[in-house]
């Protein structure tokens, strides 16, 4: 009889979720950096939630009491306790303050990048977990705090490589919709969510597609059928011009608001709040072509109560075919003040920013602005002499004490083998110190890069091959300085 075979479990990962690698994690990494050194800049303290909270912290993705997890990935823990992994960083902020209310200072200032996980549909791009990069001032309701928002994500637009005119905040208030609706006696909920998913799709749809929504309703080409606002031809119309109040200078937005909101009490808060984040925007430094007022951006449609904004990209890229590559928005924000309250019943205002980092960082390596997330060349110490690791494992560490990446091989393998692993990590030289160079006390240095273009162009490159050679060999002292016109070279190739 036959020992019966051991369970191997097939390799393969959870469908929805990616490996990260090498320069897909360096270019994270560089721009996660270069947005958190801004944050911190601009004096906003970091913060690391738990991976889980409490379920119920989360509110308004709880579909039941018997299994809350619908939009999150919810466990039970043993005490009976539904635990989610954190959808946002925002509602985990929520709780972290609420719990700390009385110690914290306000308005309080933080910075939270990490992953975050949605129980969702994975499709093209769209994955179950990836990494946001957030900003969040609590506890004041002054539009200084928006504004200081607004300009914040556009020094990190400038931080992550981008120059002035490769991308705009486009920033309105969601009060002055709310005052065009009380002006044409349209503000009932559903008549507002409605006309608010409506204008959301103006990008989508066109101003026909929208008035339809905004009207008697729209049949899209599938044939499925949406009901519209049921606005009449004036009420469609104010909501047009509205959406279409954009364009030129944020005063002018301003001044083509004012008539549609008419006397609205809550329209007029908007135009307010607008007017002083245009006066502190324009005194910082924070221009018409960085910070643009546009009345069309709306934003989480129940989420917000007051100033949104989105970081949309204006720099054009191609496909392989040549086809532009529509960028769009890549972070974005806006007030948000109910959140805290959920914990507490205290009004507690709000206001933050927020990234996707694997979408904004893809934009940017397809932009072409790698900037320092580039790897930096690596060098490999190769192990001629089985016996011999201390003294290799030596020179690495003498290589990277001058700043640069460099490994002693530690595998098994003859120097051939060695080679074809350098070749393959793409490094940029291997350094070779077998018997006949530690008796003469020297080393060899071949510079790969240079050897796979020379092998690459053999007949085109027989002089330049005679004045840069491949390989050099030196003595020992001369190492770290011919180690640094290789990686010199190479930086300016």
């Amino acid at each position: 009889m036959s020992a019966k075979k051991p369970f191997r479990p097939k390799a393969r990962r959870p469908r929805g979720f990616e490996d990260r690698t090498g320069a897909v994690l360096r270019a994270e990494h560089h721009l996660v950096s270069a947005a958190t050194a801004v944050y911190d800049q601009w004096g906003f303290e970091p913060l690391m939630t738990p991976a889980f909270e409490y379920a119920e912290a989360l509110g308004k993705f709880l579909p039941d009491e018997e299994r809350p997890n619908e939009g999150v990935f919810a466990l039970e823990d043993d005490d009976g306790q539904w635990l989610s992994l954190r959808y946002d960083h925002t509602a985990p902020l929520a709780r972290f303050v609420a719990e700390n209310f009385q110690t914290l200072n306000k308005p309080y200032r933080r910075y939270q990048a990490g992953d975050v996980w949605r129980n969702e549909k994975p499709g093209p791009g769209r994955f179950r977990q990836f990494v946001q990069c957030d900003a969040d001032t609590v506890g004041t309701a002054s539009p200084a705090a928006d504004a200081e928002m607004i300009a914040l994500a556009a020094d990190v637009m400038r931080a992550a490589g981008l120059d002035d005119g490769e991308y705009a905040i486009r920033v309105n208030d969601r009060r002055i919709l709310d005052g065009v609706l009380e002006t044409i006696g349209a503000s009932e909920p559903e008549r507002r969510m409605r006309v608010l998913r409506a204008a959301d799709k103006l990008d989508r749809l066109g101003r026909e597609g929208v008035a339809a929504l905004l009207g008697e309703g729209r049949k899209d080409e599938s044939g499925d059928y949406t009901e519209g606002a049921q606005l009449d031809p004036a009420g469609i119309d104010a909501v047009l011009d509205f959406l279409a109040a954009g364009g030129g200078r944020r005063d002018e937005v301003i001044g083509r608001l004012e008539p549609l909101v008419g006397g609205s009490e809550t329209g007029r808060a908007g135009l307010s709040a607008l007017s002083e984040i245009h006066d502190i925007l324009a005194a910082i430094g924070v221009d018409d072509s960085r910070a643009v007022f546009d009345p069309s951006i709306v934003r989480g449609l129940g989420y917000y109560t007051g100033p949104v904004y989105e970081a949309e990209l204006l720099a054009t890229a191609h496909y392989d075919d040549g086809k532009p590559i529509q960028f769009g928005s890549v972070g974005g924000g806006g007030r948000y003040d109910d959140l805290v309250a959920r914990f507490t019943g205290q009004a507690v205002p709000a206001t933050g920013f927020s990234f996707g980092v694997s979408r904004f960082a893809a934009a940017l390596s397809a932009l072409g602005r790698t900037g320092d997330q580039a790897e930096r060349p690596l060098l490999i110490v190769v192990a001629a002499e089985k016996d011999q690791s201390a003294e290799y494992l030596k020179v690495a560490a003498q290589l990277r004490a001058e700043g640069w990446r460099a490994e002693a091989f530690v595998g098994t393998g003859n120097m051939g083998k060695q080679l074809k692993y350098a070749d393959r990590r793409d490094a940029a030289a291997a350094i070779i110190i077998g018997s006949d160079e530690r008796e003469a006390g020297e080393v060899t240095i071949k510079d790969l890069r240079l050897g796979r273009e020379l092998a690459a162009n053999i007949e085109d490159n027989r002089e330049w091959r005679e004045s840069q050679p491949a390989q050099v060999r030196v003595g020992r002292e001369a190492l770290v300085g011919a180690v640094s016109e290789i990686i010199q070279r190479w930086s300016q190739h």
